[in-house]
């Protein structure tokens, strides 16, 4: 085990949200979850994590950025059950550590900022205790977490089954350019997948498109765009109606592509071309649909050393 006195001081991790191009789900099952089948793409919209030696048993977090005071700061946040995780399974002497998240993914926005934090904690903190974690080990803790933290570990483009834990690598060519509306509140992912049990709209087949995979390969976001799925999007619409507004507006603006994603309530719109996006972000802005817009373009790699 290393110590503070011979490792660094700091260790700095940033990770990526995500978007879900496609999400089948089925019934709920008897353990609580639903059985999914879900295409991700993580994109260019970060999270920073920071990690500091603490005393022995002392976990502490501090959240900064955009929407801070949102994210709980005791034991039920993310990134502290990973370090306090880690710190069960795999550190043979007692440490502790002190976190710093800084915010720019939204929370509660369907873009697996949780996770991410959770996943870019596991990393710092077996960087910065020295523990020898392979890839593999990583991602069981990570599932272990919550489902979108094995992909935050990741990133790229990926197929997820099971609960979305379970991840294949999926080809894709070239870069996407997506603008993104976030809301001013956000939606409760049990309460949405809730919603999506009564209204019964349950997918026969747990399987994605295959054209969206095809449109994937051959970098086509007009394809692409035609194949977007969602099927926890009719019970976010119901609990939202605005955000059909903001996907119609999209649409009217140009995006070839409009999908909620994940559980909402963050609409993804996706753009033809970089020049077409920035038109889209600008135009979107003005109409004052939403609390804020940003622009990014996907895939990127997922949770990543700084320092």
């Amino acid at each position: 085990m290393a110590s503070p006195l011979t490792e660094a001081e700091v260790v700095r991790v940033r990770v990526a949200a995500k978007i879900n191009l496609a999400l089948r789900s089925g019934p709920r099952r008897n353990d609580g979850y639903h059985s999914l089948a879900t295409v991700f793409q993580a994109v260019s919209l970060y999270d920073e994590v920071e990690a500091r030696w603490a005393e022995p048993d002392v976990f502490t977090v501090t959240v900064l950025g955009d929407q801070a005071d949102l994210v709980p700061t005791d034991d039920t946040n993310l990134a502290i059950r990973a370090a306090r995780l880690l710190r069960d399974l795999v550190a043979a002497e007692p440490v502790g550590v002190n976190l710093v998240i800084r915010k720019s993914i939204p929370v509660t926005g369907g873009m697996a900022g949780g996770s991410a934090d959770a996943a870019a904690a596991l990393l710092a903190c077996a960087v910065l205790w020295d523990l020898d974690v392979s890839p593999e080990e990583m991602r069981d803790f990570g599932a272990r977490l919550g489902a979108d933290v094995p992909f935050a570990l990741t990133g790229g483009t990926a197929l997820g089954t099971d609960r979305g834990d379970q991840i294949a690598p999926v080809l894709s060519r070239g870069s996407y350019h997506w603008v993104l509306a976030f809301s001013e509140e956000g939606l409760s992912t049990p309460e949405v997948f809730a919603t999506f049990d009564e209204l019964g709209e349950v997918s026969d087949e747990l399987t994605v498109p295959p054209e969206l995979l095809s449109a994937l390969v051959s970098a086509d976001p007009v394809e692409l765009g035609k194949t977007l799925i969602n099927d926890l999007q009719p019970a976010a619409l119901a609990m939202r109606p605005d955000l059909a507004r903001i996907i119609q507006a999209g649409v009217e603006l140009g995006a070839v592509g409009a999908v909620v994603s994940g559980s909402g309530p963050t609409v993804a719109l996706l753009a033809a071309n970089e020049a077409d996006a920035v038109d889209l972000s600008v135009h979107l802005s003005a109409l004052g649909l939403c609390r804020a817009v940003k622009r990014v373009s996907g895939p990127v790699p997922g949770a990543r050393l700084l320092t």
